[in-house]
């Protein structure tokens, strides 16, 4: 059983794992292809957050954001393969922070076609997130099934 949960989270973390480090290898001065789709998604939400709260929000540099997503993904992805719950809630921050930026379907009427491309992208995103959360609360139980069983007693003779 030991193996097919390294399996699993190996298979599950390879995803985060080799997006972040073709994000990577793809970084550069200007902080590689995924600068330019995050500018017009930034300003969006930016536009969004200001109009809701009515409070003024600075520019956040789109560099900076990648680096933090490469960080996230590969550290998080890394370190849930062996098995860590911080890994996890690494991966977590990262889907819950990037997914309704990257994947706004909301921005678009239904008869668009990108509208059920998004969607579908953060639906996938929205499971990965019901993952990781299965992850940790099952984390979570291993313990106190460990406490629960009683050690055997030496025999006196």
């Amino acid at each position: 059983m030991g193996f097919f949960s390294f399996l699993g989270r190996v298979l599950f973390a390879s995803l985060f794992i080799l997006s972040a480090w073709q994000m990577f290898n793809e970084f550069g001065e200007d902080g590689g292809p995924a600068v330019p789709e995050l500018i017009s998604k930034l300003a969006i939400v930016k536009k969004h957050i200001s109009s809701q709260l009515g409070v003024v929000v600075s520019d956040i540099d789109p560099r900076h954001l990648v680096a933090g997503m490469i960080v996230l993904k590969g550290l998080g992805g890394f370190l849930f393969v062996f098995g860590s719950p911080f890994g996890a809630y690494l991966l977590l921050t990262y889907l819950a922070l990037s997914s309704p930026i990257l994947y706004n379907f909301y921005d678009y009427d239904r008869d668009e076609s990108k509208y059920f491309v998004l969607l579908n992208e953060f639906l996938q995103s929205v499971a990965l997130f019901g993952a990781l959360l299965f992850f940790i609360g099952m984390k979570n139980l291993i313990p106190n099934r460990q406490l629960k069983k009683k050690t055997p007693k030496a025999k006196v003779g």
